[in-house]
């Protein structure tokens, strides 16, 4: 009795081995280029990496007067401005620091012999950095200005935005000289940019 009973059982699980695994054998292959493209590939869905989600503090809205400020910061306007305010600054410093090293500051070309006060020697140290300081203020003012205008125009920004503002820049103030100075001044600014951009990058 015992034995055909076990008889019976080892006959149902042959039969019920095969359909059991009918499915697995059915089941579609699992393709490794669908699940990379869903991982690192176009349909990876996108995650939006702000502060508040990665943990940190949540960036506030920027109100339209903080938007206004920096478009205003931007501004070709603005920056000429602050680079004539720079290169007044360090124009006037240039100038009086060549003064104060010039041994002929404050002496009379009419009287070499006289010896100059303090406040003749002051006072042609002031003059000499004020007309240091305009002009370092003009070039500064149009060198920026140039090379904003450029850099908006061109949709680039690159070295040879320095490069081309230098040459403007350059050739406008040689221009006053002649044609040839202009030339000069333009080759000249424009490899001075050129290497202080190479420094700079």
């Amino acid at each position: 009795m015992a034995a055909s009973m076990g008889e019976a059982g080892a006959a149902a699980s042959d039969l019920q081995g095969p359909a059991s695994a009918a499915p697995d054998m059915e089941s579609p292959p699992i393709q490794y280029s669908l699940i990379l493209e869903h991982l690192i590939g176009d349909k990876r869905a996108v995650k939006e990496l702000s502060p508040g989600i990665m943990g940190g503090l949540p960036m506030p809205m920027k109100s339209d007067e903080q938007k206004m400020i920096e478009r205003g910061m931007e501004s070709c306007a603005f920056k000429a401005v602050l680079a004539c305010v720079g290169g007044f600054v360090l124009g006037g410093a240039f100038g009086v620091f060549t003064a104060g090293i010039d041994t002929n500051v404050g002496f009379d070309p009419k009287d070499p012999l006289k010896t100059p006060s303090a406040r003749e020697v002051l006072k042609d140290m002031g003059q000499r950095g004020m007309s240091y300081a305009k002009n370092f203020a003009v070039i500064g003012a149009m060198f920026s200005c140039t090379e904003c205008v450029i850099e908006s125009h061109r949709g680039v920004s690159d070295w040879k935005n320095a490069v081309y503002s230098g040459c403007v820049t350059g050739g406008a103030i040689g221009f006053r000289a002649g044609l040839k100075a202009g030339v000069l001044g333009c080759g000249g600014f424009a490899a001075f940019s050129a290497a202080i951009e190479y420094y700079l990058r």
